[in-house]
């Protein structure tokens, strides 16, 4: 399913307008970037939490060189599925 297919589905089963739906999930993501980026979590009980991981520094190779490369510290984004979700799918 992609976002129009998505923003689709909630505005028939929601049954608004496709402009209002996609203002909404619009406004869904944004927020959920805004809080990522401000260090916070989202949580939705029982669908899944947003979290920020932080990769440590590392060294790394270059496969094609050989030569060695250092890593910073960098922050990635993650999702951790809740138990119906889970449910759900299994």
């Amino acid at each position: 399913m992609n976002k129009s297919q998505l923003i689709n589905k909630i505005s028939v089963d929601s049954c608004i307008s496709k402009v209002a739906a996609s203002r909404a999930l619009n406004a869904m993501t944004a927020s959920v970037i805004e809080s990522l980026k401000n260090g916070d979590h989202v949580s939705l009980i029982g669908f899944g939490t947003f979290i920020v991981r932080i990769r440590t520094p590392r060294v790394v190779k270059n496969p094609q060189t050989g030569e060695k490369i250092f890593v910073k510290e960098t922050k990635i984004p993650a999702f951790r599925a809740g138990r119906k979700l889970k449910n759900a799918v299994n």
